[in-house]
């Protein structure tokens, strides 16, 4: 096995063992265990636990990310709320291990890009497209970044949920989480207020 290849190899058994059990449960023990070479093979390639944890991370930050950024190809509103949640998902299908790396907690001391990261750049595409629709309808484009963390959010929590449960389909579950979104966006008032504040008033 080329040095290439055995680098490959650790990542993917990292990647495995990252999902499975957490960063913390996960030794580099373990890892050269699986991939039947010494622990000092796997210091060679990542410096440790977190330097392979770091390589784990940001391949699957980019992957889904790439794969959001691809699915935006739609020009209506609604058409690219239902492409991004469907990218997502499918994301979650595909490529469970890396979903379940990237939402369970850090180690405290990586600066590594994690889900909530991904959520940020998500959100951070979606508050463009928002803003210019919010600005075409008369609402204050500046409250776009709320309702883009907003979205997102939602998506992607439950996201988390239809990974354990896997139904109803995820074309269904896409379907409702834009009935949701774009039912509740095409009908937003545009000063809204508290109906317990309203009694009061």
């Amino acid at each position: 096995m080329s040095s290439a290849q055995r680098r490959e190899q650790l990542i993917a058994i990292g990647r495995q063992l990252f999902a499975e059990r957490g960063f913390d449960a996960t030794s580099i023990e373990e890892v050269a265990s699986r991939a039947k070479v010494s622990k000092p093979v796997v210091y060679e390639h990542f410096g440790g636990k977190e330097g392979l944890y770091a390589v784990v991370v940001d391949r699957e930050v980019r992957a889904l990310l790439d794969r959001i950024t691809a699915a935006l190809t739609g020009g209506h509103p609604r058409e690219l709320l239902e492409q991004a949640a469907t990218a997502l998902l499918d994301y979650i299908d595909t490529e469970t291990d890396g979903f379940r790396v990237l939402v369970r907690e850090a180690p405290v001391m990586s600066g590594t890009g994690n889900f909530m990261s991904v959520l940020n750049d998500v959100a951070h595409q979606v508050e463009h497209i928002l803003g210019a629709e919010f600005k075409r309808r008369g609402y204050d484009p500046k409250l776009a970044e709320l309702y883009s963390q907003a979205l997102v959010g939602m998506v992607a929590l439950t996201g988390r949920w239809w990974l354990e449960v896997r139904k109803p389909r995820k074309e269904t579950v896409a379907a409702h989480l834009v009935n949701l979104a774009w039912n509740g966006l095409s009908h937003l008032e545009s000063k809204p207020s508290m109906i317990t504040t309203r009694r009061r008033q």
